[in-house]
């Protein structure tokens, strides 16, 4: 994978060097790799496969205009994709000025935790969102020790509320 001119930066030790970059159709074979490695380190919490029907939703999400709100970016060291944020921005009427984010998912390979990725990956959806007048960002917390030391270490965060899934099908 060639990273473009849009990489964010590069982060971490010298031997240990990862790029923040946009997530693009072209990247799409990267991202199913990490999803597939991400199952095979973990495969006590990620219960579905990655399969066709995933790519093909993936694919048609870049020509979906409901997308168009969305934002995502990998971490990517030595070509193959090692983390990934998910985001949308999410407005309301309630007081006519109200833009915020919701943070979807944010996940990192198990081997490479611990390396700054999380938070370089967090650090960049944080400056788009500013960029497109976004004055929160919420996110439901995974129910996972590691994560949850993750959210706590957060600098500018509170954790309060408590979310709900109600199933609308």
């Amino acid at each position: 994978m060639i990273l473009p001119a849009e990489t964010t930066g590069f982060f971490g030790e010298e031997t240990d060097m990862f790029a923040v970059k946009a997530f693009e159709k072209d990247d799409i074979d990267s991202v199913i790799a990490f999803e597939h490695e991400l199952r095979k380190q973990e495969p006590d919490t990620y219960y579905w496969d990655p399969d066709v029907a995933y790519r093909k939703h993936l694919e048609q999400s870049f020509e979906d205009e409901r997308f168009n709100t969305a934002l995502s970016f990998i971490a990517v060291k030595g070509g193959k994709v090692i983390g990934r944020i998910d985001a949308s921005l999410i407005t309301s009427r309630s007081d006519a000025a109200c833009c915020s984010a919701y943070m979807d998912w944010i996940c990192v390979l198990k081997s490479e935790r611990h390396h700054k990725v999380a938070q370089a990956l967090l650090s960049r959806l944080k400056e788009e969102c500013r960029q497109r007048g976004a004055g929160v960002l919420i996110a439901l917390m995974a129910d996972n020790d590691e994560a949850q030391r993750f959210y706590r270490s957060i600098e500018d965060a509170s954790i309060h509320d408590t979310g709900i899934w109600i199933d609308i099908n």
